[in-house]
């Protein structure tokens, strides 16, 4: 199941250490032949040489041809550069995981906080369009009166400004509408990271116990000796579920940190003071709605757009953020361990 989504040796830390490595020992090994081409010649020509050159291209044909010794060497290659790499950058998957449960929990903070401030901002605007109600009804009212009075002027001032706060109040609904969208969605997000985070510390605290019991009674001389019988490497098949759900979580961790960012550009754009608010705003949530997925919501992000469209669908801007109950929770990584 892991194996058409796990992230190739090439495109992980290791494997840019071990291209430069490998870059670096073909330019010395240019360099060598080049400025000792002249011995490297005699020795070739000599009995002893030839003996030595062709039982050397013997053995690299053999490697090249075997499929155990191929699997071997690249086994060998690739947990040099990986403990090369270590010595200067975390690539241990319990480490970076326990990484991201740090992010995660830093930027669940954060999102309460934005989540807070856009719910006084709403109540805010809220408010406005109810007043804005009123002061229609007040001039409609006062229009009416002017008009049995054949107070014309009057008639006019009063019709025109309730044409002007009728359509401002379209624009405010429109505002709210699209905060409703953000509300909704990062109250989800909010919910999905906190299940996220916990998932995550359930698997750090299960597999680093089971990670280190394996290394414990796993040595390289034991990985080597599967590799040559065609045997999988259990320590490797168990640290590519866990870079995996770290490949996982590095988008979602990603997806939260975009869309705050966004959010947070989307709300500093308005001042509800002046009734201004700008379309660049609008356009960052309108790009964002039309994209097609999110790793975060999945299937839930139609349907939180829709409810947020559907005037019967009132949102309850005084109900708290929810945060899920952890007890009878299937935990969303356990399969990749099965």
């Amino acid at each position: 199941m892991l194996d058409n989504r796990r992230k190739s040796f090439w495109r992980k830390p290791e494997g840019i250490t071990g291209l430069i490595f490998l870059i670096g020992a073909l330019l010395l090994g240019g360099a060598l032949i080049s400025s000792g081409i002249g011995a490297i010649i005699a020795f070739v020509g000599s009995t002893g040489g030839m003996i030595t050159t062709l039982a050397s291209l013997g053995l690299i044909i053999f490697m090249a041809l075997d499929g155990k010794a191929r699997n071997l060497i690249s086994y060998l290659y690739k947990s040099t550069m990986r403990w090369i790499t270590g010595l200067f950058v975390t690539i241990d998957p319990i480490g970076i995981l326990k990484n991201y449960v740090d992010d995660l929990k830093k930027n669940l903070k954060k999102m309460r906080m934005q989540i807070g401030k856009l719910r006084g901002q709403m109540h805010k605007l809220k408010e406005m369009i109810i007043n804005n109600q009123k002061q229609i009804k007040t001039n409609l009212d006062l229009a009416k009166a002017a008009r049995g009075k054949e107070q014309q002027a009057v008639l006019i001032l009063k019709t025109r400004k309730a044409g002007r706060l009728k359509e401002s109040n379209m624009k405010l609904d429109d505002l709210y509408k699209r905060m409703e969208i953000l509300y909704r969605v990062l109250s989800k997000m909010y919910e999905n990271s906190y299940i996220l985070s916990e998932d995550i510390e359930d698997q750090v605290n299960m597999k680093a116990q089971e990670r280190k019991a394996m290394l414990a009674g796993h040595s390289a001389m034991k990985s080597a000796m599967s590799i040559i019988k065609g045997d999988a490497d259990k320590r490797l098949m168990f640290d590519q579920a866990l870079e995996h759900i770290a490949d996982d979580v590095s988008n979602k961790v990603g997806e939260m940190e975009q869309f705050m960012e966004m959010s947070e550009d989307f709300m500093n754009s308005i001042d509800l003071q002046n009734g201004i608010f700008e379309e660049k705003g609008m356009q960052m949530l309108d790009e964002w709605e039309k994209k097609s997925t999110s790793l975060l919501l999945g299937t839930e992000k139609e349907s939180l757009i829709s409810s947020a469209n559907n005037d019967s669908d009132i949102l309850d801007l005084n109900a708290p953020v929810r945060e899920p109950e952890k007890l009878g929770r299937s935990n969303q990584y356990d399969s990749l361990f099965d």
